[in-house]
């Protein structure tokens, strides 16, 4: 007999109460983006324009991150979607990654190849548009980064601001060493670092994006133990069939066959199994099917 624990309504995601935060970001965003775009053009700055270009792909990144935090806070589970869209959060994650590496790759191949022969760019303006960058991403660090603890989808757009702030601090370097030197690979050598430090990043969230939709377990929950501390139920005879994954980010769910002696108290045993996983892994929402030990030996011939 199957057991299911957990809410009738499927719980909100942790970035959907922080949508307005994204939507202030997405709107500074784009604001300084217009203004990179056109101060680069006219300075012939790479760090500038790499930094816009990188805005750019915030801009859509932080869209597709509201698209998805709508989608899922709209869309309600129904009987050919049974978990809703929450999983469109992940799938806006790793798009943000995917950009980020993009733009991170052009802006090394620019950097190279203005080495052989970099062009002169303005200082003071560079300069200036540096300091409005940093202003402007501030903001928006500060906005995102309370909700990028909980959310995947959010912790996507707060690190591409993170960058962004970074790279602003990177130009205003280079604006610096320009207008007071002339030194022309100052810009070049700015772009490059811009994309170094982007890279690191772009590889954590794609790979947490990527365990996620190949639905691995949490790296925080050892699924061995999870196993033993269920057979350490009373009347618990064995555990299989166990599995645990993410739905979205702050929404572990669990699965499990667990087979019990004749004489133990199937109830007894669903909630002690419940009461596990919820205390010590913070698991809220699991399918538990209780079984006798006859039923468990047929599972053993399952293919997968």
């Amino acid at each position: 007999m199957a057991h299911q624990h957990g809410p009738s309504v499927e719980p909100a995601s942790a970035s959907g109460r922080y949508i307005k935060h994204l939507a202030a970001a997405f709107v500074i965003g784009f604001s300084f983006m217009v203004l990179e775009f056109v101060v680069g053009f006219l300075t012939n700055s790479l760090a500038v324009l790499s930094d816009a270009a990188h805005m750019l792909t915030d801009i859509f990144g932080v869209g597709v991150a509201l698209l998805a935090i709508v989608l899922a806070k709209r869309t309600t589970p129904t009987s050919t979607r049974t978990f809703g869209m929450y999983r469109g959060e992940v799938f806006s994650a790793l798009i943000n990654a995917l950009l980020l590496f993009g733009v991170a790759g052009f802006v090394l191949f620019e950097a190279i190849r203005r080495f052989q022969d970099p062009p002169e760019v303005s200082g003071l303006p560079v300069l200036l548009v540096a300091l409005a960058g940093m202003a402007a991403n501030a903001v928006a660090f500060v906005l995102l980064r309370t909700g990028a603890k909980e959310s995947l989808n959010l912790r996507g757009a707060y690190l591409e601001v993170l960058a962004d702030l970074v790279a602003s601090f990177g130009v205003l370097i280079s604006g610096a060493v320009t207008l007071l030197t002339g030194w022309r690979y100052a810009d070049p050598i700015v772009g490059v670092g811009i994309a170094l430090f982007v890279l690191p990043r772009v590889i954590t969230l794609a790979r947490r994006s990527l365990r996620i939709l190949l639905q691995h377990a949490p790296e925080r929950i050892d699924v061995d133990e999870v196993a033993t501390k269920l057979e350490a139920i009373g009347g618990v005879n064995d555990v299989h069939d166990l599995h645990v994954w993410t739905l979205t980010s702050g929404m572990e769910v669990a699965s499990a066959h667990i087979a019990v002696d004749k004489d133990a108290h199937g109830t007894g045993v669903l909630r002690a199994a419940q009461r596990v996983l919820a205390d010590d892994y913070h698991i809220e929402h699991a399918t538990l099917q209780i079984e006798s030990c006859d039923a468990a030996r047929r599972c053993d011939h399952l293919t997968w």
